[in-house]
């Protein structure tokens, strides 16, 4: 090996090395881009060996540097293993079968949040409903109340209405009593007075009978002291 070629291959050893350096802070994710497999070499270039057969497309990689010139980035992949990946094969978006993937995820989910709020739906809608009907039920309830409420109140005057004829009758019916009470007691002096009257009256019919039959024979002159004139 000629001494030109040994400070070559040094100065390609020594310049990734410093561009690890340089842009560590940099370190950033990206993907194998849309191809089958991508080889991982040992070295920025195609002359470097393979140390990874190949990494399948989407396969998240850490970009630990970035070399213009040679068209490779450093990267970091599996359980921390390093090598150089043809910058071409990488992008900062996952690949599009992935992205479809999580399209399709987040559609099947978006479908089901869809078909619960359906349901839902379907229940406040059927609680509504439900509500509706204790509510018409509760109006005809109030209805058949008030109702029955005025009814009442109409029997409770009634009622008052009654009591308070109730009452004047009790009167009336106390007044009546009181004035038969004055009547039986204004008959039966009448018929005492009567009673009274008709004995005095028999009385002076039987003294005036013995008058006549005791005294009324004597006043009349008698026959034979005419013939003694």
């Amino acid at each position: 090996m000629t001494p030109q070629k040994g400070m070559n291959r040094a100065l390609r050893c020594i310049v990734p090395l410093l561009l690890v350096l340089a842009s560590a802070a940099q370190a950033q994710t990206q993907y194998v881009d849309d191809v089958i497999y991508v080889p991982v070499r040992s070295g920025p270039g195609n002359e470097y060996r393979i140390i990874e057969s190949a990494l399948r497309s989407g396969t998240p990689v850490e970009v630990l540097e970035q070399d213009e010139e040679t068209g490779y980035s450093r990267v970091r992949f599996g359980d921390g293993e390093e090598g150089f990946i043809a910058s071409r094969f990488l992008s900062s978006e996952r690949i599009a079968e992935e992205r479809l993937e999580d399209v399709k995820q987040q559609l099947a989910s978006t479908e089901e949040e869809l078909s619960g709020a359906r349901s839902q739906l379907e229940e406040t809608r059927s609680e509504l409903e439900q509500v509706r009907q204790e509510k018409q039920s509760l109006e005809s309830e109030l209805s058949k109340t008030s109702e029955e409420l005025e009814r009442i109140r109409s029997i409770s005057e009634d009622a008052i209405n009654l009591e308070e004829r109730n009452r004047e009758l009790r009167e009336e019916r106390q007044e009546l009593r009181k004035e038969v009470e004055l009547l039986t007691n204004e008959n039966q002096r009448l018929e005492d007075s009567r009673e009274s009257s008709y004995l005095l009256t028999g009385g002076g019919l039987v003294i005036a009978g013995i008058f006549i039959a005791i005294v009324f024979p004597l006043l009349k002159p008698s026959r034979k002291s005419d013939n003694w004139a």
